[in-house]
């Protein structure tokens, strides 16, 4: 699935995170960006094992993956590129609709459901959706089989300090109110997704992370 080129590739991104040297490694940052393709492009043809809703969607492999460049508002430190690539597969955007990814970067690749990157109105769905059906979310988290697949239960990649007015923080939901952006994920092995059989463990990974996927929309 993943091409061991790709993983080079990520790795001397890493360590050489500036413009210069993306450009000297243009024809590796295309492989690299075909082989994302394809592998939107499978989860989306897999998607019926785990989400017909997915299934039924329109397939748009080329638009199903984070791209390298990271706006400034997007940025952590001074990196101008992202080390590692998020692939989608969602009913919809994949900064407006809660959905699946696979998260391939060198020694750090995961898998699960999330909505990690929202815009501001995306951003106001999860909060409302959280505020308006807390018991929900909190079924979610207790069901055996996602507890089993997710033992950490949500993770996000931002927070903020404070949750909106009129929310204690003792209410069950505030810690998932100060998370801009979040979701479920299981690490997963390099070694594993040079496999192209690994779709058989992403689709296990998704089953359940469909629950919080099904809690979203």
């Amino acid at each position: 699935m993943v091409e061991p080129e790709t993983f080079i590739f990520l790795t001397g991104l890493a360590i050489n995170n500036r413009k210069a040297w993306m450009d000297q490694h243009r024809s590796e940052r295309d492989d690299a960006l075909r082989n994302f393709t394809g592998i939107a492009t499978t989860l989306h043809d897999y998607a019926h094992r785990f989400d017909y809703l997915v299934a039924d969607a329109r397939s748009k492999p080329k638009q199903s993956f984070t791209r390298f460049f990271q706006e400034p508002r997007d940025r952590v430190g001074r990196a101008l590129y992202r080390v590692g690539v998020d692939v989608f597969a969602n009913a919809g955007h994949y900064e407006e609709a809660f959905g699946y990814y696979l998260h391939i970067e060198p020694g750090n690749c995961h898998a699960g459901a999330g909505l990690f990157q929202p815009s501001k109105n995306a951003h106001m769905r999860l909060i409302t959706r959280l505020i308006d059906d807390p018991q929900g979310l909190k079924d979610v988290l207790a069901d055996p089989e996602f507890k089993k697949a997710f033992p950490d239960g949500l993770v996000t990649r931002k927070t903020i300090a404070n949750v909106p007015d009129g929310f204690k923080s003792s209410n069950f939901v505030s810690p998932y109110l100060k998370m801009v952006g979040l979701g479920c994920r299981k690490n997963l092995p390099d070694a594993l997704l040079l496999d192209d059989e690994v779709i058989d463990v992403l689709i296990e990974v998704f089953r359940p992370a469909s629950q919080l996927v099904r809690y979203f929309e």
